[in-house]
């Protein structure tokens, strides 16, 4: 099979799954699937960097998802609503996640995999899907565990309210509809904006809807309202930077006014900790920030909700750089080790040649997916268990394997206090 996405050539066609099966095949084999990431924008299930042909090889069925994305996968419109028996609209991508997964669980026995024993995992929006999956009831029963790796989670989304009134931005369904799909994707950079808000919901990714995610994800944590399976949850010590990139911080001025646009009357607070004192200090304060709010806190935030009620919570940090690198490990750094492609390193990243400890701790990371998959449970790295999440600890996964129980907590605790979001300790 193939897949398709928003990568070239590609086409709104684009519900497929990518299979792949352990040579010689067998029977109740673990199951796992696999959301790419993309900022719910781009992305493919066919990108050759997360071919699941290593997983295979580790004795595991793996299959990655192709959905709609963008203006396909999320438009929230008045008149797309009115047509819905759900009055709802939006979060098409979701919905075609839920079918993957209905579909996994009616088939899946035909290829030697075991429908009650599905783990869903995903780096970046894919991630985040994932985790969104854990709150919505219409994925309930659908997999049995989940790896969020740098899941986008825990951030406010928008109301099925807020989105419908952005939506109509870009004009008329009737008039769309008479539109080639190039022409519609073109009127995207009405509704994304070159530089986005980080502390406040965006358009074009997952709403709260009133159907398939009836809340945000923190009230439905706190309410019991999730599904509390066993999860691996982590994040990169570096997620920031390179997603700053292209941003316009030149200057003490320009980080100043993200952190006002941001937090307002508590932007002090916010100066302080993530300080610039020169022009210099100024990037790598709002990437620091970047990271925090689009990564860190939900990976936290998830760690400390599923352990409350799920003993087989676990979290990793993920600090390995590359060999020969001075930074990182960036966003999406931990990809190439957990499928086993060292050489077809993440976007932006050069192709270095790995060294041993890159082998390595790419075959053990591998290794511990694929046993909580079949067991519910990682083992260990290096002779070193995994902690659960209710500890308070989780692995450090760099050049040595280590166990820890801090990470950026006090501006941590200070975004989960802003944002309301924070369990209770």
């Amino acid at each position: 099979m193939q897949a398709h996405s928003r990568a070239a050539g590609s086409a709104e066609d684009c519900l497929y799954l990518n299979i792949a099966v352990p040579e010689g095949g067998g029977e109740h084999l673990p199951v796992m699937v696999w959301f790419h990431g993309g900022s719910f924008m781009f992305g493919s299930a066919a990108d050759r960097r997360t071919d699941p042909a290593e997983f295979a090889r580790e004795g595991v069925i793996c299959i990655s998802v192709g959905f709609r994305l963008g203006i396909f996968g999320f438009l929230a419109h008045p008149e797309l609503a009115a047509e819905s028996d759900r009055g709802s609209a939006g979060n098409y991508s979701l919905l075609d996640q839920i079918a993957a997964l209905r579909w996994i669980k009616d088939n899946i026995a035909a290829f030697g995999g075991n429908p009650d024993r599905v783990t869903i995992f995903g780096v970046s929006s894919g991630g985040a899907a994932a985790a969104l999956l854990l709150v919505s009831p219409l994925a309930k029963g659908l997999f049995h565990q989940a790896i969020l790796e740098s899941a986008g989670a825990f951030r406010p989304l928008a109301s099925l309210d807020q989105a419908v009134i952005e939506g109509v931005k870009i004009g008329g369904i009737a008039d769309l509809r008479d539109r080639s799909a190039e022409e519609i994707l073109a009127l995207e950079t009405r509704l994304v904006p070159a530089q986005r808000s980080l502390t406040s919901a965006r358009i074009l990714r997952p709403i709260r809807d009133g159907w398939i995610i009836p809340a945000d994800e923190h009230v439905a944590f706190a309410t019991g309202q999730a599904a509390a399976v066993p999860t691996i949850v982590g994040s990169n010590t570096d997620e920031g930077s390179r997603l700053v990139a292209a941003w316009k911080i030149d200057d003490r001025a320009d980080w100043a006014a993200i952190l006002d646009a941001d937090f307002g009357p508590s932007a002090d607070q916010a100066k302080q900790l993530y300080p610039a004192a020169t022009d210099g200090d100024a990037r790598p304060a709002v990437a620091a920030l970047f990271g925090d709010t689009q990564f860190q806190l939900g990976a936290r935030e998830l760690a400390r909700r599923l352990g409350e009620h799920q003993p087989r919570t676990f979290r990793y940090l993920f600090s390995k750089r590359r060999a020969g690198a001075s930074d990182g490990p960036h966003h999406g750094g931990e990809v190439p080790y957990v499928f086993g492609h060292l050489d077809r390193p993440p976007v932006g990243a050069a192709t270095v040649e790995p060294d041993e400890r890159d082998v390595d701790l790419s075959k053990s990371i591998r290794r511990a997916w694929v046993r909580f998959a079949a067991t519910g449970i990682p083992g260990s790295i290096d002779g070193i268990a995994w902690p659960n999440a209710r500890s308070g600890s989780f692995l450090e996964l760099g050049d040595e394997t280590a166990v820890r129980s801090e990470w950026r907590e006090r501006p941590l605790d200070f975004l989960s206090d802003f944002l309301g979001i924070g369990a209770k300790r």
